[in-house]
């Protein structure tokens, strides 16, 4: 990764326009999240309109939160497509219902992405075809650990290979594979999973990094991942040091995000090539 201590930067120098079609539960934060990176959200989803949308913007993010906007996640997919512009992915809950697995399925069929961004079970049912999760949260069964972590990333790197997308794995150690090379991270917290979430604002993030840097969405996922974590870390740490609970962590973790420097990424993130 070359000049990986620049990447917070990139965002903020480029402004990207990201349209988001995201669930109701986290649109909020998903905007807000955009903001503090230097980005700017549009969160257009009506049919009628997402197509005309995504001419103006740099990236687009699906959702399945919303699978209710499925048609509009094809119809804004393929014209970020024709455009050439970069597409991420969340395959909120797949495997877990008929509804979303076909989603999921047709989502994949229809639309290139440039990247996909899920939990272990999740991602484990578009590589794998397993159906295990808790509702939206990953199963303890399917989580990354040390002792599973080289299953983990021969998984991501076998999904990247079929789909062409860059494929991360988000949870206590975050994965980030292109198919070719593999990215562990070790940052952030626990605290990340007592809110409502933290794993759609990254990739709202993650859609601000891909339009700020269109030509590689290793880099970009990896920058995403990485700033997502450190920024985890920061909110933790003040959590801490206030006596506060989780409702002020996620306020915590989106202004780490607004005021993260190059030398607080540096000291911080921790990651190898796997």
């Amino acid at each position: 990764m070359n000049d990986f201590t620049e990447l917070p930067g990139c965002v903020r120098r480029s402004a990207p326009l990201v349209q988001c079609i995201t669930n109701f539960v986290t649109v909020n934060d998903c905007a807000n999240i955009i903001l503090a990176a230097g980005g700017s959200p549009s969160m257009a989803h009506d049919p009628g309109e997402v197509e005309e949308a995504v001419e103006n913007v740099q990236a687009l993010v699906c959702n399945m939160g919303a699978i209710g906007d499925a048609e509009s996640m094809i119809l804004a997919g393929k014209a970020a497509n024709r455009l050439g512009k970069p597409v991420v992915l969340d395959p909120v809950g797949a495997g877990g219902t008929t509804l979303r697995r076909e989603t999921a399925r047709r989502l994949l069929k229809e639309v290139r992405f440039s990247v996909i961004r899920g939990n272990a079970s999740e991602i484990g049912y578009l590589a794998e075809g397993r159906t295990r999760g808790s509702g939206v949260d990953v199963s303890l069964s399917d989580a990354v650990t040390e002792a599973n972590l080289s299953s983990a990333a021969e998984m991501a790197h076998n999904l990247a290979e079929r789909t062409g997308s860059v494929i991360v794995i988000s949870g206590e150690i975050d994965l980030v594979s292109n198919g070719k090379k593999t990215a562990v991270f070790r940052n952030g917290c626990p605290t990340m999973a007592r809110i409502t979430g933290s794993g759609c604002m990254l990739t709202a993030l993650t859609g601000a990094f891909c339009g700020a840097m269109p030509e590689d969405s290793f880099q970009a996922a990896c920058g995403a991942v990485a700033v997502m974590g450190v920024c985890g870390g920061l909110a933790e740490k003040r959590r801490i040091e206030t006596g506060a609970g989780n409702a002020s962590f996620r306020t915590y973790l989106i202004d780490a995000v607004f005021n993260l420097t190059e030398e607080q990424f540096e000291e911080a993130v921790r990651y190898e090539i796997f």
